[in-house]
């Protein structure tokens, strides 16, 4: 296979929600030459490829065999690519896919100095005791709730006892929601799953708070982010040469009866909201509370962490993308 001049550039979860929308950030941009790795199975994540630009897409199991003898076409590597569900019981199969993998390609990157950029997550933060601050000098006493955020956090702490943190980008991800995530089901933004019922039956259905003494019923607050805010982001840190943890988010705690006004809102109609109890394999792993600071990250890439307010990219993704279908 024969690349053009330009650097490739490595998507892995390339086609699936923030991967995919990156793809599209970056066409805009006038950058095509991608190599996308993802696994598509039986899923609809394959409608995230209609209208983009790219060299080829991997899948993840073939990624390792291919990186051979290619070191010198590559310019860097997103890593974005991971089970993303909260809920995975499977904690070996975390350990294998998401710490194992990204330790192997992090190796593969460091070797052959290619720019690496990674997701970790905001549940490594866990219940917030310990804060939300980036700063990666006490990542060790964070407690992460799930599995899902101990792979992520067992990464970090890798990348730290190894020295390597400073030579590369860990993105500590929050409450991502816009175009292209219909695909991961439950895992999905609440927004996917509750505009067709406040369109059927004229109501949204929150759960009741799991800490009552600290949070009445809908007012646990989360860091709602926009996609297309955090592919910008990500570019930022494609193009300087910052290193180390970073928050990807808004810097604003959002109450969920806030952001179930701004869908009504959107939508026209008026507000109703019911509450109903959590599912139990969420209770003691649900985070009632995520804000991050953003100090660093706007140091370090300034404007582009600047986000959309909520209701303004509530109504984009809805009128743009959900209620016609269409991927970005």
């Amino acid at each position: 296979m024969e690349f053009r001049d330009e650097p490739l550039i490595i998507i892995t979860g390339g086609v699936g929600f923030i991967g995919s929308c990156l793809v599209r950030h970056l066409n805009d941009a006038g950058i095509n030459n991608l190599i996308l790795v993802d696994e598509l199975g039986k899923t609809s994540k394959w409608r995230n490829l209609l209208g983009k630009s790219f060299v080829d897409v991997l899948d993840k199991s073939q990624l390792f065999s291919w990186l051979v003898g290619k070191e010198a076409a590559i310019g860097a590597i997103v890593h974005l690519g991971a089970c993303s569900r909260t809920t995975e019981p499977d904690a070996s199969y975390l350990l294998e896919n998401n710490y194992r993998y990204t330790v192997q390609l992090a190796e593969y990157a460091l070797k052959n100095d290619i720019r690496f950029l990674y997701a970790s997550s905001a549940a490594t933060y866990g219940d917030g005791k310990q804060g939300f601050c980036d700063d990666d000098q006490d990542i060790e006493s964070l407690r992460p709730l799930n599995m899902y955020g101990m792979s992520k956090q067992l990464f970090d702490m890798w990348a730290k006892r190894e020295g390597v943190l400073d030579h590369i980008v860990g993105l500590k991800f929050f409450n991502v929601f816009g175009p292209n995530e219909s695909h991961k089901g439950r895992m999905a933004s609440a927004i996917v799953h509750v505009v067709p019922t406040v369109l059927e039956q004229g109501v949204i259905r929150l759960f009741k708070s799991s800490s009552p003494n600290l949070f009445d019923d809908g007012e646990q607050k989360r860091d709602f982010v926009y996609v297309k805010d955090v592919v910008r982001m990500i570019c930022a840190f494609l193009s300087n040469g910052a290193n180390g943890l970073y928050n990807i988010a808004s810097g604003h705690a959002t109450s969920w009866n806030e952001l179930a006004a701004a869908i009504f809102s959107a939508l026209k109609l008026p507000l109703k909201i019911e509450y109903i109890d959590m599912p139990t394999d969420l209770m003691g792993k649900y985070q009632n509370y995520t804000c991050a600071d953003m100090q660093k990250t706007k140091a370090a890439i300034g404007r582009a962490a600047d986000c959309l307010p909520l209701n303004e990219a509530v109504a984009d993704y809805i009128h743009n993308y959900l209620l016609p279908d269409q991927i970005w």
